[in-house]
């Protein structure tokens, strides 16, 4: 009877079957954290190759005029330079939130934090200043036209080469021009700042002033970046630029944030060393408030009290 009356029981009474688990995009290919995200395969696309193109057109055109105002009298072509990377920005959906001022006079070397090549254009439309790169990036095309017409300055990485490359630092220092430096070497993951080299600031006794300056991506899709978003900005490893450029072009609605910290006069410290583990101080404290979706205002460097010497008294 009971079996009888199991067989004809109603529909609405039999247990369903399991569904399947739930199935994420497979949009991106290297499943970068774990496919999560789910992105949209074809309007990721479309934007990234806009983007790309775009990219591309502005600055084959720029590339002349930036040339031209090279051989002209006049500081024409620094402006353009800023000019240039703002519109970079703009192509590439990235806004920038500024908050500090820029030191006035010159020169001035600015020395930030490094998480990726986005850096370069968010600093580059926010100071009127030079870089200093990489050697490497000398040999990449089209890129290495773009950094000689910027007039960057190629160092290498190598502790031992970094010395004899400071003459060409200095001589861009004592000529008035501003300068962007990297201290930490190279790029981090985005979630710390990296200890910064003290050799890099050897030419820092040619500059008026030097002023630290944080950079934190800190929205994503129009919403506060987390740590999960960390690795979508940050080049670092051995992942090439099309393929971080790839992921970042898909996305909209980025933002960074630039905090210009109170300059700092080279000679308030007694050596290289004290001098950047100050900058670092402030840059890395900055960025960890900027990462808690936190405001942050520029800070001041402690100065170090100078001990006076003892006079020599008379026999």
């Amino acid at each position: 009877m009971q079996a009888t009356a199991r067989l004809t029981a109603p529909d609405a009474l039999r247990p369903r079957k399991r569904r399947k688990a739930i199935q994420f995009s497979a949009s991106d290919p290297e499943g970068l954290w774990g496919d999560v995200l789910g992105f949209r395969p074809h309007g990721g696309r479309i934007r990234a190759v806009r983007r790309l193109v775009t990219l591309l057109l502005w600055t084959i055109l720029a590339i002349p005029i930036q040339a031209l105002l090279l051989v002209l009298p006049g500081r024409g072509h620094i402006a353009f330079a800023r000019i240039y990377h703002r519109t970079l920005c703009a192509l590439m959906g990235l806004r920038l939130q500024v908050v500090g001022q820029a030191a006035p006079g010159a020169p001035v070397l600015y020395v930030s934090n490094h998480s990726s090549w986005l850096d370069v254009l968010a600093l580059g439309a926010t100071l009127q200043a030079a870089f200093v790169a990489k050697s490497e990036i000398d040999g990449w095309p089209l890129i290495n036209m773009v950094a000689r017409l910027g007039r960057t300055v190629f160092v290498s990485r190598r502790r031992t080469g970094t010395k004899g490359e400071a003459d060409a630092i200095r001589t861009r220092l004592a000529a008035g021009d501003n300068l962007i430096l990297f201290p930490e070497g190279t790029t981090s993951d985005g979630g710390r700042v990296l200890p910064f080299r003290s050799a890099f600031l050897s030419v820092a006794d040619r500059a008026q002033v030097v002023q630290p300056v944080s950079v934190v991506f800190d929205r994503l899709g129009g919403l506060p970046a987390c740590r999960r978003d960390r690795p979508l900005f940050a080049w670092y490893g051995d992942t090439d630029i099309l393929t971080h450029f790839w992921r970042i072009a898909r996305r909209s609605n980025s933002r960074a944030t630039i905090i210009l910290h109170a300059p700092l006069d080279p000679a308030d410290f007694p050596d290289r060393k004290a001098l950047a583990a100050a900058c670092a101080g402030v840059v890395a404290d900055s960025c960890a408030t900027l990462r808690q979706n936190r405001p942050a205002a520029p800070l001041q460097a402690p100065i170090p009290l100078k001990v006076p010497r003892a006079e020599t008294l008379p026999a």
